[in-house]
């Protein structure tokens, strides 16, 4: 479900803020709104309204109030609101300021004095979560001989060895020179031997808390996610003035190319501060001399190859277009590398503060398959996660096999890749979807991608909110 958040404000000697909600992976939302006598409400819009919540008004449903503020010209609203919270989606909110002149809930008698909108992914919030870590050292002896081991199993059809009760507080204690020890009990076998003493000492040498960040806080912390795009212009497109050419532009303004770059980078945008986007195309003849090219700027500017937002990349594939001969081959390694080399650079700093996503859009079968996979590995060890989608009718195994989900992607010699840092989805799959669909499915395992990266080389936020 997409959901959209609105926010309504409301002002007199009383005052509220009402806000809408959308999507999942559930924070709170501490707001402070300095607006003189505000009251806050939370409204949620109606699944079907698809983002036309303007022009839907009379769809949105109350959810729940702030406090009222009296007497107050910049009032702070204590009230926490739960909102479940989605990555991969884009969640609207709008909010309304109103005049409150009586004890009634009902807004219609109350004066409208202005509104705002934003999404989630633009606004600070506080995430609910426990994200502590127990890391313990621990070794046992003289555990039960009679006790046979096996691996973990799913059924849950594990041996018990014996247990033991204790505290944090106590754990904290132990230290290599001085363990902290417990004798393991089997009540079972405890009841049926009058001798049993235990089923071995559990010895804990170190025990320390840590805390693991999420994506929020690596987000909230200050790390920017850095959006590329690539586009094919090979040959086997076809013609885009023909109707038949995956780079057709119908009458009502739009191909699929145009569709997987609005899909996902409306969501990627709130992430990134500037909003500039670097855009390349591959594969095509390119002026004034028309040698085929493998990784050029959409706008024809190697030294500022930056699109102003999402509808700037959009602008810019428009005015290509026109301006380059499609050709071939479909090679994907020479703009893969670009990124990389960016993110290699990003490595440089000491603290979790930019990750990069390369969004890939082609219409064929891959040519540099060897080059594009040692491509892959290396960029496995960067802050890098690739997305391809696939448009048109062609045979995408080879993605497939990219992708990794079914094991390990290796370069021709052999080097592993150490993370799955690829996801392909072939575009006719969402043609009949809800628009959000393929960047829900395309965008969804970012997060963890990220969070995977950072913890894996240790790198907090630059300012890190988990220590808090």
């Amino acid at each position: 479900m997409t959901f959209q958040v609105l926010w309504y404000l409301v002002m007199n000697g009383k005052s509220y803020v009402r806000a809408l909600l959308i999507h999942k992976m559930t924070f709170q939302v501490l707001w402070y709104l300095f607006h003189p006598q505000l009251l806050g409400l939370i409204a949620m819009h109606d699944q079907e309204i698809k983002g036309m919540l303007l022009k839907h008004i009379g769809h949105v449903l109350m959810v729940d109030r702030t406090e009222r503020v009296k007497n107050s010209l910049n009032p702070k609203f204590a009230k926490r609101f739960l909102i479940d919270y989605y990555f991969e989606l884009v969640q609207k909110f709008k909010f309304g300021i109103y005049d409150i002149d009586n004890k009634t809930i009902d807004l219609s008698d109350d004066d409208f004095l202005g509104e705002f909108e934003c999404t989630l992914g633009q606004i600070t919030a506080e995430e609910v979560k426990d994200n502590r870590v127990v890391l313990f050292e621990i070794e046992a002896r003289k555990l039960d001989n009679k006790v046979e081991c096996y691996d973990y199993d799913n059924d849950g059809s594990h041996d018990l060895i014996g247990s033991f009760l204790t505290t944090m507080s106590k754990l904290k204690e132990a230290s290599r020179s001085s363990p902290a020890e417990f004798e393991c009990i089997n009540e079972k076998k405890r009841q049926k031997k009058k001798s049993y003493k235990n089923s071995g000492v559990v010895s804990v040498k170190h025990c320390e808390i840590i805390v693991e960040c999420t994506f929020l806080d690596y987000i909230m912390g200050g790390c920017q996610l850095n959006f590329t795009v690539g586009i094919d212009f090979t040959g086997s497109n076809g013609d885009p003035r023909s109707p038949d050419s995956l780079h057709y532009i119908s009458p009502n303004g739009v191909n699929e190319y145009l569709t997987a770059i609005w899909s996902v980078g409306m969501v990627i945008q709130d992430y990134d501060a500037d909003k500039m986007f670097p855009a390349f195309g591959f594969g095509a003849q390119i002026p004034p001399s028309y040698q085929v090219s493998h990784e050029f700027p959409l706008n024809f500017n190697p030294s500022n190859p930056f699109c102003t937002g999402i509808q700037g990349v959009i602008d810019a594939y428009r005015a290509c277009l026109p301006q380059v001969k499609l050709y071939g081959p479909t090679n994907f390694s020479p703009i893969i590398n670009h990124v990389a080399t960016l993110a290699g650079a990003a490595t440089q700093q000491q603290t979790a503060s930019q990750y990069f996503v390369l969004l890939i859009i082609t219409d064929g079968v891959i040519t540099d398959l060897d080059a594009t996979r040692s491509a892959i590995v290396n960029a496995a060890k960067l802050p890098m996660s690739i997305i391809i989608v696939g448009v048109g009718g062609a045979d995408f195994s080879a993605m497939e096999f990219l992708d990794g989900d079914n094991g390990s992607l290796r370069s021709p010699t052999g080097e592993p890749a150490i993370r799955d840092i690829v996801q392909f989805v072939p575009f006719r799959q969402f043609q009949n979807a809800p628009k959000e669909a393929l960047a829900q499915c395309v965008l969804a395992e970012v997060p963890q991608q990220v969070v995977n990266y950072f913890s894996t080389y240790k790198l907090q936020p630059p300012k890190n909110p988990a220590a808090k």
